[in-house]
């Protein structure tokens, strides 16, 4: 998934957790075969390739239960969350270390929009040409807890699953300690913002570090207001506790989008969270 993960299992069976170590990873790669943008056999390429002419397609029940996710976090973010935002893309390209224009960003606009969409399951219309859908801020997350119900069915009971940052613990460490987890730093690499005690559950983070350009001494961040097609500009970072890591991770992204508003949201959703603003003010209950 283009990026570093780490499987940690503790049993007394070597060869149940040799096998259930397969079949997570095997797991993982056939959801990154399925749902990667890069791919042209993957389904989301067949998806996209619908979508660029306008048509309609028939999805798997896979597909139908991501599509309904975000549905739910389109609506719950009023429409800050957008799985078809992913073509702002082409206006963004941060290798470039440049800004774009408002005149390439305004006609990309006119392709995003979850409301554009007819979607019942399982058919899934695309009423304008031109749009794509991309999974990247749910499919990793969708991963992480299938490994976890794999290792439950497995009766394994101390786990660790990381995928690129997105932590998903069952249970505490094989010796009964918990899991010691580090949030990074937004603006110091390689340093610790807060180190948490863990023994279960999921962690997920979004910040403005990853993939972004600084220009004129100002931050321009991966994660796009879909209505503006803009970078947003106040919160550094945000990171969740859930249950779920399908659902820390797009809390955390929606927090980011909110930008001011963001805090409060949180605070309203009522999971436990960590926030830093590009000034440096932090909050959260963690």
């Amino acid at each position: 998934m283009g990026t570093l993960c780490d499987l940690q299992l503790f049993s007394e069976h070597p060869g149940r957790a040799n096998r259930l170590g397969k079949r997570i990873i095997a797991d993982v790669e056939r959801l990154e075969a399925k749902y990667s943008r890069y791919r042209a056999d993957s389904l989301l390429s067949q998806i996209n390739a619908v979508a660029k002419q306008g048509g309609s397609i028939r999805v798997d029940d896979e597909t139908g239960y991501l599509l309904n996710y975000a549905n739910t976090c389109y609506q719950q973010s009023d429409g800050l969350f957008d799985i078809t935002s992913g073509v702002l893309r082409y206006a963004w390209r941060f290798h470039t270390n440049t800004l774009p224009s408002q005149d390439e960003i305004d006609p990309l606009l006119e392709k995003v929009g979850w409301h554009k969409l007819n979607w019942h399951k399982p058919d899934l219309e695309f009423t304008q040409a031109g749009m794509e859908l991309d999974f990247g801020g749910i499919v990793k997350e969708y991963a992480v807890d299938r490994a976890a119900t794999f290792c439950r069915e497995a009766e394994i009971t101390h786990a660790l699953i990381n995928l690129g940052g997105d932590i998903r613990l069952v249970g505490p460490r094989g010796n009964g300690e918990p899991w010691i987890v580090g949030i990074g730093h937004p603006r110091k690499p390689g340093k610790v913002l807060l180190n948490l005690s863990v023994t279960k559950g999921a962690l997920a983070s979004s910040g403005d570090y990853e993939r972004c350009i600084v220009i004129d001494g100002v931050r321009y961040a991966h994660i796009l207001n879909p209505k503006t097609g803009w970078p947003v500009r106040h919160l550094a970072s945000v990171s969740v506790m859930s249950e779920f890591c399908v659902i820390g991770g797009s809390a955390s992204t929606i927090a980011m989008l909110k930008e001011e508003q963001g805090p409060a949201w949180l605070v309203e959703l009522g999971l436990p969270h960590l926030w830093m603003d590009v000034n440096g003010r932090q909050g959260g209950d963690l």
